[in-house]
């Protein structure tokens, strides 16, 4: 029981900085102080589930303790029943919330509430490579679908033969970064190509990188150290592509870093769609550092600035995909491809919640 009293008082400790949350929130000071606000109720609702889960917790230990005292005291055998089927029903659901507290107790990472960017490259493989990079963004777009998040292309490179040569494209949702992030890294398919004639199997690659979205307040971006250009749409749309200069590159002038929009008819559309992804992209030369740091102590995740790490092959000839992290298999290729990818992603949360916690105990 000390252990789970240490559990709980260390939620319950967590309660005084949470209501004072709560009351910074409701002032009229701060509610005009947007960055300030935007903060704390990030902290607000990172306490949230943490003091919830502990109040339950500690309900839970409460009517334990009433139950054995009945138990132990009371002389009516029907109440010594009810008591009995109260500690049966308890005691096996402690070990899963403990389990899920001490986890709640471990800060998230940092980003994974975010929105997330995502981009393909056809990689090894010329063509077959390009046509696989399509085969990804339409998993991952009836993956987005399923999940209720929306899907907004910003850049698209089209492959000779389909597909695309690179893709980049925004998601949002609930926890989109948070869920997305492990795609990050090699995708491998083996398969016989369509531009084949002798029926060889051939392996080919893609990347994907996903960063996840900076918010307004995360990084300090002026126009003054923006390049703007305008060019013609090249990609299709029909009429009025190649006529008008709606077409956006952004390049930020200290970094060197470029980014452009091609995909929306207005201008000033494609202008604010590539000022949002050069920010995310700034963001992510600092966030670079951080995901450096914990894919050298977690499998689960790849430095997206490790493109050669592959984390996941499609063999088309068996049926098979495999993720080479946790070593999980589905045989049901088609069905993956067609979005079903949760059960994939629930294994490699589940490996890195087991990381964290190895982590926290150290």
């Amino acid at each position: 029981m000390a252990e789970n009293n240490n559990l709980l008082d260390k939620v319950l400790s967590l309660q005084d900085k949470f209501q004072s949350l709560q009351d910074q929130l409701a002032s009229p000071e701060v509610m005009q102080d947007m960055k300030r606000y935007v903060q704390l109720n990030k902290d607000y609702k990172e306490l949230e589930p943490i003091i919830a889960a502990g109040l339950e917790y500690k309900k839970m230990l409460s009517d334990l303790a009433s139950a054995k005292d009945i138990l132990l005291n009371e002389k009516d055998d029907e109440l010594k029943e009810m008591a009995r089927e109260e500690i049966g029903e308890i005691e096996p659901k402690l070990p899963e919330m403990e389990q899920r507290i001490r986890l709640l107790l471990i800060p998230a990472d940092p980003d994974d509430a975010k929105n997330a960017i995502v981009e393909i490259r056809g990689g090894t493989g010329g063509d077959e490579a390009a046509i696989f990079a399509g085969d990804l963004f339409r998993m991952y777009a009836h993956y987005a679908e399923s999940k209720g998040w929306k899907l907004e292309v910003t850049d698209q490179t089209p492959g000779t033969s389909g597909g695309y040569k690179q893709i980049v494209f925004k998601l949002t949702g609930d926890t989109v970064y948070g869920t997305m992030k492990y795609e990050s890294g090699v995708h491998r398919v083996q398969r016989v190509p369509q531009t084949e004639t002798q029926g060889r199997i051939q392996t080919s690659a893609a990347s994907v990188a996903v960063f996840p979205e900076a918010g307004e307040f995360d990084v300090d971006l002026s126009w003054d150290d923006i390049r703007l250009d305008l060019f013609c749409s090249s990609g299709p749309g029909g009429q009025g592509v190649n006529t008008t200069y709606s077409a956006v590159r952004l390049t930020h002038i200290p970094t060197g870093l470029v980014v452009q929009c091609q995909e929306e008819r207005s201008q000033l559309k494609n202008k604010d769609r590539a000022f949002e992804e050069l920010r995310t992209r700034l963001y992510n030369l600092e966030h670079q550092k951080y995901l450096d740091e914990i894919s050298a102590k977690r499998k689960t995740m790849v430095s997206t600035g490790d493109r050669s790490a592959k984390i996941r092959t499609y063999n088309y000839p068996q049926g098979r995909v495999t993720d080479h992290r946790t070593g999980w298999s589905m045989f049901n290729l088609p069905v993956f491809m067609d979005g079903d990818i949760q059960d994939c992603i629930d294994q490699l949360q589940v490996a890195e919640n087991a990381e964290r916690l190895k982590e926290a105990g150290e």
